[in-house]
C-alpha cells in the first residue's frame, strides 16, 4: 500500500490541476463574454441650405427622430445586425429635413441644445457617430456643422472617437476637420451609396475602437477651389466616373483608413463655399501622398466637368418634348429644385407651360407637372371634392421673384390627405395638364408618389418634375430627358447669381486663374484642436 502512496497523492494532484484549469479556463471565458463593448453615442442634423433663396427652413422642416427611434433609419442598425451588437449604442438625436432655405437660428440652437442635453445626461462615451450633410447654413453664421462638432467636444471632451459621414455636396471646413477624427462622404451622386457611406464610417470606428488603435495619427486637408454644381459633377459620367473611381483603391494601401472627395456646395455664399479632399490614417506619406493624388486629379478635370444630360431654355425643352415620339419625356425644372435647396414654390415653369396653345385643349399632350404647394389652392380643391370646379391661385408664396401665383382653373381629379411630407394633396387638370398641388413643399422622385394620386408617369407624353439630374427611379423611367435652365434658388447659371463672399479666384468664375496650391495640410489630432 505504502508503494502505491506516491502514485495516489500525484494521482489526485493531477486531477485537481484539471479541475483548477478547467475552472480557469471557463473564468476566462467568461472574461472574454463579458469584455466590455465599446460606448457609442449617435446624433446629427442633416440639411442642404441654399442662401440664394427666400426661403427659411423652420424647426418642422427637421424630421427629427431621438432614442431607439434614431436606429430606424439606418439598415444596418436593425435588431439582428452585428453592428447593434458591436456596442453600447446611445441614439440621442438625429434631424433630417429635405433641403430648403437658410435654417432659422432659433430652430438651429434648439436642436443643438437638445442634443448637447441629452449628451450630458448619458455620458460618458468612447465614440460618436455624427451624422451631419455638411451644406446646412444658418442665420448669422457661418460654417453650422463646424459650430456644432466644437460645442459637442466643449461637452464630451478630447478623448472620445469621432465618426463622421457626409454629403459629398458639403463642405469640410477647417475646424470641422480638426475636431472630427475618422470623416468620409458618398462617392455617387446620385446617392445610390448613401447607407453603404454611413456604414462605412461607423465600421471604421468600430474597428478603430475594438482594436485599441484609437485615433489616426494623421489627417491631411486639401480645398480645392472648384464650385460646381451637382448637375455637372454626377459620377454616372466622364468625368466625375473616373475621379471618384481612383478613391478606394488608395484607402487599401497600407497605413490609409479612408479618403473622401466632396464637390461641395454652389448654391450657398459662405467662405467655407469650395470642393475638399481628406484621407487620414496612421502612415503619413501614405495619407499625404493619398490625398495629393485626389486634389490633383479633381483639379485636373475641371474644364471637363458637363451637365449630365442636355440643357436648354424651357421654351425648346418643351418644343421637343412636344414634338417626341418617346414617352414619357421627362423635364427637370432646375432652377427651384428642391432637392437642392429651392424654395419649391417658383412658379415661372408652371406658368410658361400654362401658356402654349398645346395645352388649352383636353385632348393635347398629356403632362404631369410636380409638384407647387398651395395650401388654399388645396382647401377650395377639397372644398369642390373630386370632379368639382375649382378655380383659385397657387404658389410663389415664398419665392415671388419671377412670377407672381399661378391661376389654376379645371377639374379636381385626385385629393390624398396625410402625406408625412406636404400633409394635404390634390391633382387638377387644367386642359391637358394635370397640376400636382401640395399643402407643403414635397420633391417627387419615386414612381409611387404618382401612382397613389391615381397617376401613370409612364404613359404621361410629358412628366415636369422640380429637380435636377434624375434620380434612379425616375432616370429609370425616362424614355427621353431634358434638363431646363429655369430661375429659381439654385439656378444653374452660377455666375448670375451674385457670389459675394466664396474665397477668390474660384473655377468657374476666374478662368484663367493659376494653378493653386494643392500641397496637403495635416490637421492636428482632435485632442490637440484649438
Amino acid at each position: 500500500m505504502r508503494t502505491l502512496l506516491p502514485y495516489l497523492i500525484l494521482f489526485q494532484f493531477l486531477m485537481f490541476a484539471g479541475v483548477c484549469n478547467s475552472r480557469g479556463a471557463e473564468f476566462s471565458e467568461g472574461q472574454k463574454s463579458k469584455k466590455k463593448l465599446p460606448r457609442i453615442a449617435i446624433a446629427g442634423l442633416a440639411i442642404e441650405s441654399s442662401t440664394f433663396s427666400p426661403a427659411v427652413s423652420e424647426i418642422e422642416a427637421f424630421r427629427t427622430r431621438r432614442g431607439e427611434e434614431v436606429f430606424s433609419y439606418y439598415p444596418f442598425f436593425n435588431k439582428d445586425s452585428v453592428n447593434r451588437k458591436r456596442a453600447d449604442w446611445v441614439p440621442l438625436l438625429r434631424g433630417h429635413a429635405i433641403p430648403g432655405g437658410i435654417v432659422r437660428r432659433e430652430a438651429y440652437e434648439t436642436l443643438v441644445n437638445e442634443t448637447l442635453e441629452l449628451l450630458r445626461k448619458n455620458g460618458p462615451y468612447d465614440g460618436i457617430y455624427f451624422d451631419i450633410h455638411g451644406a446646412m447654413s444658418v442665420q448669422g453664421m457661418d460654417d453650422p456643422e463646424g459650430d456644432f462638432i466644437i460645442r459637442i467636444r466643449e461637452v464630451v471632451g478630447k478623448k472620445p472617437i469621432i465618426s463622421t459621414c457626409m454629403d459629398l455636396h458639403g463642405n469640410v471646413s477647417w475646424r470641422l476637420a480638426e475636431n472630427t477624427d475618422l470623416i468620409t462622404c458618398y462617392r455617387l451622386a446620385p446617392h445610390e451609396d448613401a447607407m453603404e457611406s454611413k456604414k462605412r464610417a461607423v465600421d471604421n470606428l468600430l474597428e478603430r475602437l475594438e482594436t485599441g488603435k484609437g485615433k489616426p495619427k494623421y489627417k491631411a486637408w486639401i480645398p480645392v477651389p472648384i464650385l460646381l454644381p451637382g448637375e455637372k459633377t454626377s459620377t454616372r459620367i466622364e468625368p466625375g466616373k473616373s475621379l471618384y473611381a481612383k478613391v478606394d483603391p488608395l484607402t487599401k494601401s497600407k497605413g490609409v483608413i479612408d479618403a473622401a472627395i466632396w464637390i461641395g456646395y454652389a448654391w450657398a455664399d459662405e467662405p467655407r463655399n469650395r470642393g475638399y479632399v481628406m484621407a487620414y490614417g496612421d502612415d503619413k506619406k501614405e495619407v499625404t501622398n493619398a490625398a495629393e493624388i485626389l486634389a490633383k486629379s479633381f483639379w485636373d478635370v475641371r474644364e471637363q466637368f458637363e451637365f449630365v444630360a442636355p440643357v436648354a431654355p424651357l421654351e425648346e425643352c418643351l418644343n421637343k418634348a412636344i414634338a417626341s415620339k418617346k414617352h414619357p419625356f421627362i423635364i427637370s425644372d432646375m432652377g427651384d429644385n428642391p432637392t437642392a435647396g429651392g424654395a419649391g414654390d417658383v412658379t415661372w415653369t408652371l406658368n410658361e407651360i400654362l401658356k402654349r396653345p398645346e395645352f388649352k385643349s383636353e385632348n393635347g399632350p398629356s403632362l404631369i407637372y410636380a409638384s407647387i404647394p398651395g395650401p388654399k389652392f388645396v382647401k377650395a380643391a377639397v372644398e369642390a371634392g373630386v370632379g368639382g370646379k375649382v378655380d383659385a391661385r397657387a404658389g410663389a408664396n415664398v419665392d415671388s421673384r419671377y412670377c407672381p401665383p399661378v391661376r389654376l382653373k379645371g377639374t379636381v381629379e385626385a385629393i390624398k390627405d396625410g402625406d408625412s411630407d406636404a400633409g394635404t394633396i390634390v391633382v387638377v387638370k387644367v386642359g391637358s395638364v394635370k397640376v400636382i398641388v401640395t399643402e407643403k413643399r414635397k420633391a417627387y422622385h419615386k414612381e409611387k408618389d404618382f401612382t397613389v394620386l391615381g397617376l401613370n408617369p409612364r404613359k404621361s407624353d410629358i412628366v415636369v418634375v422640380k429637380i435636377g439630374y434624375l434620380v434612379p427611379e425616375l432616370y429609370n423611367m425616362r424614355a427621353d430627358w431634358l434638363m431646363a435652365l429655369t430661375p429659381g434658388g439654385v439656378d444653374q447659371d452660377l455666375e448670375r447669381l451674385g457670389h459675394k463672399r466664396i474665397i477668390r479666384p474660384m473655377f468657374p468664375f476666374d478662368k484663367d486663374m493659376k494653378d493653386p496650391d494643392l500641397k496637403a495640410k495635416l490637421v492636428p489630432l482632435s485632442d490637440k484642436a484649438k
